[in-house]
């Protein structure tokens, strides 16, 4: 993964050019993950609103698949923002 490598821009530029993609075909699961994705980019870049943003997208999507695990996933993520952000009541 090129955010991973420090590469986030790259990252974010592939996440972007998939997102469309997996609209087109109706993958809401593909879709949740890839927001998800993308909000883990802009908390690692400091952008802590922007991916509070992406999680939100993300999660009603999760729920809609039934996929659990993403779900879980973006609750623990979007805690890890609000505890950065000094929220610590509301993470």
């Amino acid at each position: 993964m090129y955010s991973d490598l420090g590469e986030k821009q790259t990252a974010l530029d592939y996440y972007n050019q998939a997102l469309p993609l997996l609209r087109a075909v109706e993958d809401r699961g593909g879709e949740a993950g890839t927001l998800n994705n993308i909000g883990r980019v802009y908390d690692s870049l400091g952008e802590k609103q922007t991916a509070l943003d992406y999680y939100n997208q993300s999660l009603p999507l999760f729920r809609a698949v039934g996929n659990r695990l993403g779900e879980a996933a973006t609750l623990n993520n979007i805690g890890h923002v609000y505890s950065d952000l000094g929220e610590k009541q509301t993470a």
